[in-house]
């Protein structure tokens, strides 16, 4: 019985907020009227797509409302009103999510009024239900209409305010478009680094190493000590450009992912970062099914710069790092307890290259860094196992 109240209880709450949101849009009528008023009659066209922007929100409000009482995210599909009046108009009319928007409105304005008759019905639960069934089962014909009551206008809502398929299908098309541009700068900014650290490192020591060579065989027939000497240094030499090249190699695909595989790796990284890591790991690997490579790669690379960061400027000397496996993909999780402020907007920061690495596998990473501590960077990989 007390479950059932503290369901209708929750259940009155939503309704309540969602009746505070439809006596807002009976107010919202108002604005409406003046924006197509004004718009009909030219000098006030500017004011549509503000008033579509505002309508946007006040959609978004509703998504939340509704998500929070179903646990189910409705998504949003909108083209950004951005551009000259004449292009904000264009979009603002002709976004399918302003006809989606708009068709919920008008709805909502209907059945909006059975969540005003609806409110009473908590009180008049506990009275019909302790006349006729007894104290002891109060609740139990009446409030659970309440329950299911906000389960229907939550569904409707639902089902009014998801976007239509080509809507998803375009923003789909934008969020890839993005993405592959993003992996297309990340792809040439590698290849860049790649190009720097053969030039400057294994290059340069190959060249050395060939002007030795050709020194050592001059002095092959009259200065026996500085052949020794120039072969020396010609070994020094390949020893340090095959160091060079095992850098870049790991720049590209560590060996020890392909070695030790993406649980050893993390754990050799926290081994070396300079901090006392510690290493959770939840189902990965453990029937012997390993992520893609790519997936492996780019979790191995945002756990190193992640690291990396907190070793530099956190000013924590503990960080853990967390791997799980999901249904759908992988979960890596990096938290340090230093200082905080860490941001994932600025040019050159390593975050940045997280972001962009893992958008390029359609994945996402999540950035929590108030000031003050902790830091806690989140990424989350689709694959397939």
């Amino acid at each position: 019985m007390g479950r059932t109240i503290r369901q209708a209880a929750r259940a009155t709450l939503h309704l309540v907020m969602a009746a505070a949101l439809t006596f807002g849009l009976y107010l919202f009528v108002t604005v409406l009227l003046i924006t197509v008023i004004g718009t009909l009659a030219v000098v006030g066209a500017w004011m549509l797509p503000e008033t579509v922007q505002l309508i946007r929100r006040i959609a978004g409000a509703k998504r939340g409302l509704t998500a929070a009482w179903t646990g189910r995210r409705i998504p949003e599909a909108y083209q950004p009103i951005t551009g000259t009046l004449r292009e904000r108009l264009r979009t603002a009319v002709r976004d399918p999510g302003t006809l989606t928007d708009l068709r919920w409105m008008a709805a909502s304005y209907v059945y909006g009024t059975m969540v005003f008759l609806a409110l009473p019905l908590w009180p008049l639960g506990l009275v019909v239900d302790s006349v006729w069934c007894g104290v002891l089962r109060r609740g139990a014909v009446v409030l659970p209409l309440i329950t299911r009551l906000a389960d229907v206008e939550a569904d409707w809502s639902q089902a009014l305010l998801r976007p239509s398929p080509q809507a998803l299908l375009a923003a789909r098309v934008k969020e890839l478009a993005a993405t592959r541009a993003d992996a297309i700068a990340a792809h040439g900014a590698e290849l860049r680094r790649i190009e720097r650290d053969l030039h400057d490192g294994a290059q340069a020591r190959l060249v050395a190493l060939s002007m030795r060579i050709g020194l050592a065989g001059r002095a092959l027939d009259h200065d026996p000590d500085a052949v020794r000497r120039l072969l020396a240094d010609a070994q020094d030499q390949a020893e340090q450009a095959l160091t060079e090249l095992r850098h870049v190699v790991r720049g590209i695909h560590p060996p020890i992912l392909t070695d030790r595989g993406l649980v050893g790796a993390v754990r050799a990284l926290g081994a070396s970062s300079g901090l006392e890591v510690s290493v959770r790991v939840d189902g990965l690997e453990a029937d012997g099914v390993r992520a893609p490579a790519s997936v492996e790669a780019a979790a191995y690379f945002a756990v190193a710069e992640a690291l990396t960061n907190a070793a530099k400027h956190s000013g924590s000397r503990q960080a853990s790092v967390t791997l799980e496996r999901r249904r759908t993909g992988m979960r890596a999780v990096v938290r340090d307890e230093g200082k905080g402020g860490a941001d994932d907007s600025g040019h050159g920061s390593g975050l940045l290259g997280i972001c962009r690495r893992v958008a390029a596998l359609d994945g996402t990473v999540t950035v929590s860094s108030p000031v003050g501590g902790p830091t806690v960077i989140e990424v989350e990989l689709p694959c397939v196992w």
